[in-house]
């Protein structure tokens, strides 16, 4: 499909804006009446037909329980719109295949790109190629090295989870002197991780009767999570709460937990994984809280890259255009509301 050169123009135009928002829905770019926008204003989740756009999807292999729902939530979500055909590739995590596969979606011609790299400064190039050849990319949490890259990003909050983990167990423990806590973070090499110990660590300033005594890392597995919480325990005889970053890791890390027969603490999970929101509804162990990474970020990627090739904004704000930057919230998931969100727990 021929793209225009304003078309060209208006991808690398756009200015770079931050907005924390859910996508409820998007607008015509038309001005319109109050009689009017019934017939012309389709939600982002509407499935009425509009123009036909066809969506191209690369992510990196799923070989986690969060990366495998990224992938359902992006064809899931395609499957409801009568107007969206989506071209996904198979998974990978070798970024040179990985561009490979982005760059024959390119040839393609396809309307829009969503594109989640195995490395984001690795396929910024491919990137720049996409919106140089006029094909808009919805850049899907890990973020390109170039804003010219991608025409919005959407993703997570890294340090917000972190911080939110901390106040939740900041406020459970306030009461309490001499407060002794744990972390089980994730893979130490990655920005993210480094973001949400950041997170974290600022949030337990606020409260000065809590130390942080031990942090080990472990490797988003489930069997790095039982080896590296084991070593914890083992050299921890007696805490009040851990904030373990990583959910899947977490399955492990509940394992050496009732091993080591121990339940004199509290414990906060990060993501958002079924298996926690079972463990958190039936509050018979540890796990009390998880905070969330909503891979349901994927399912707002598409509705995005539909709007774009729509041309269509957000409904509920003002502008015309998509923002270039969405950052997701961290919610935190406890007894309280767990119900809510369990439809949206992965596996």
């Amino acid at each position: 499909m021929p793209h225009s050169t304003s078309r060209r123009g208006l991808l690398f135009g756009a200015a770079a804006v931050s907005a924390g928002a859910v996508l409820t829905g998007c607008t015509s770019n038309e001005s319109k009446d109050d009689d009017s926008a019934s017939e012309n204003n389709q939600a982002v989740a509407d499935s009425k037909p509009g123009k036909e756009v066809t969506i191209g999807f690369a992510g990196p292999q799923a070989d986690h329980g969060w990366l495998n729902a990224i992938n359902d939530n992006a064809k899931e979500r395609a499957e409801k719109y009568k107007d969206v055909t989506l071209e996904a590739t198979e998974g990978s995590n070798d970024t040179a295949a990985q561009i490979g596969q982005v760059e024959t979606l390119i040839n393609k011609k396809v309307d829009v790109l969503v594109i989640l790299p195995a490395d984001g400064k690795a396929l910024t190039q491919v990137g720049l190629k996409a919106m140089k050849a006029g094909i808009p990319v919805v850049n899907l949490d890990r973020i390109f090295a170039s804003a010219q890259a991608y025409r919005c990003w959407i993703g997570g909050d890294n340090y917000g989870m972190g911080l939110n983990a901390g106040h939740y167990i900041g406020e459970k423990l306030k009461g309490k002197k001499g407060a002794r806590v744990v972390e089980l973070a994730g893979l130490d090499n990655l920005e993210l991780t480094k973001q949400r110990t950041k997170g974290f660590d600022d949030a337990l300033k606020n409260y000065p009767n809590i130390e942080k005594v031990a942090r080990q890392a472990a490797e988003f597995t489930v069997e790095s999570g039982q080896a590296k919480m084991a070593q914890l325990l083992q050299a921890q005889k007696n805490i009040d709460a851990l904030w373990n970053h990583d959910d899947d890791q977490g399955v492990g890390a509940l394992r050496a937990i009732k091993q080591a027969g121990r339940d004199d603490f509290l414990m906060v999970g990060g993501a958002g994984a079924l298996s926690a929101f079972q463990e958190i509804k039936q509050d018979r162990g540890v796990l009390k809280a998880t905070v969330l990474y909503p891979p349901t970020m994927a399912a707002s990627a598409i509705d995005l890259a539909r709007a774009l090739g729509q041309g269509k904004g957000v409904g509920g704000m003002a502008e015309y255009e998509i923002p270039a930057s969405i950052t997701l919230y961290s919610a935190v998931v406890d007894k309280d509301n767990v119900d809510q969100y369990m439809s949206t727990g992965f596996k």
